[in-house]
């Protein structure tokens, strides 16, 4: 749970860094460039101090497809829905994911999900709606986008709970990262980016990096791994209360009594995965 619950809050706060990095100069290109970058190098290192053992086999190939299409397929269409619909819809849409992979988990596994599960799912939708304030003026391409990344981060979660239990939290990030940033500097290779221009951009670069993505997929994958897929995605629907929290403290911006019930919604949503985690099989 606490694994979970930082990885979300590490997600969560990725928005505010980027929107950073974007007042100082930065493009989408850039900081996605930057943030898979600076994760690669710094997992690569941290491989190379722990003397951790890298995936091999089938493991290696599921993670490397991890990174080179679901992490990479989720963020184009999560960033270009974003050019075409607005924010708030792209929000809800894509935390759909949650109901997703409790469906897929119950094909996999022929088994309901706890009555618990399902419970924290309905709440945590229903607070990420309340969240993020749904504008539904929108064309069908960008609704499409937006489920798409949905869909595809779907299946990432799912090949990720079939990994085999030796491959540890580290190694899969970094290959995850590794396959990721090849990708992104291959597409940086055919569409400049614009870099941030002075320290404070670069700052915000990093943190996507550091936290939004070091800190936020070791923990994810080790709650993952502990609870379960249909859990583990329960829980990261707090990421959207964490952005609307950060972005009211860091950048000013408005938090209405509606994004305070949603994020009450999904902090009772994360007291359920609790409580049935607690409960004897």
């Amino acid at each position: 749970m606490a694994l979970l619950l930082v990885s979300a809050g590490s997600f969560g706060a990725m928005a505010i860094f980027a929107r950073i990095a974007y007042r100082h100069g930065a493009d989408v290109h850039g900081v996605l460039g930057a943030r898979f970058l600076i994760a690669a190098t710094m997992l690569v290192a941290l491989m190379a101090v722990t003397s951790a053992r890298w995936p091999r086999g089938r493991d290696l190939w599921v993670l490397l497809a991890m990174g080179a299409v679901g992490y990479v397929g989720q963020s184009f269409f999560y960033f270009t829905a974003l050019t075409r619909i607005p924010a708030g819809l792209v929000a809800v849409l894509f935390y759909t994911y949650p109901a997703l992979v409790a469906v897929c988990s119950m094909v996999v596994t022929r088994r309901a999900p706890a009555r618990g599960t399902v419970t924290a799912i309905v709440l945590a939708t229903a607070g990420v709606v309340l969240i993020a304030g749904v504008q539904w003026s929108a064309d069908a391409v960008g609704i499409a986008l937006a489920l798409a990344a949905a869909v595809v981060y779907t299946g990432y979660i799912m090949a990720g709970s079939r990994l085999s239990p030796q491959v540890g939290s580290l190694s899969s990030t970094a290959v995850v990262c590794l396959a990721a940033a090849a990708v992104y500097l291959g597409a940086c290779a055919a569409h400049r980016p614009a870099l941030p221009v002075d320290a404070a951009g670069w700052s915000g670069a990093a943190a996507t990096a550091v936290l939004s993505t070091v800190v936020a997929i070791i923990t994810f994958f080790a709650g993952l791994r502990l609870l379960g897929a249909a859990p583990a995605a329960a829980i990261s629907t707090a990421e959207p209360a964490v952005t609307a929290v950060l972005a009211f403290l860091v950048l000013g911006e408005g938090l209405s009594g509606l994004q305070v019930a949603g994020a009450a919604a999904i902090c009772v949503s994360v007291l359920f995965i609790v409580r049935g985690q607690q409960q004897p099989e």
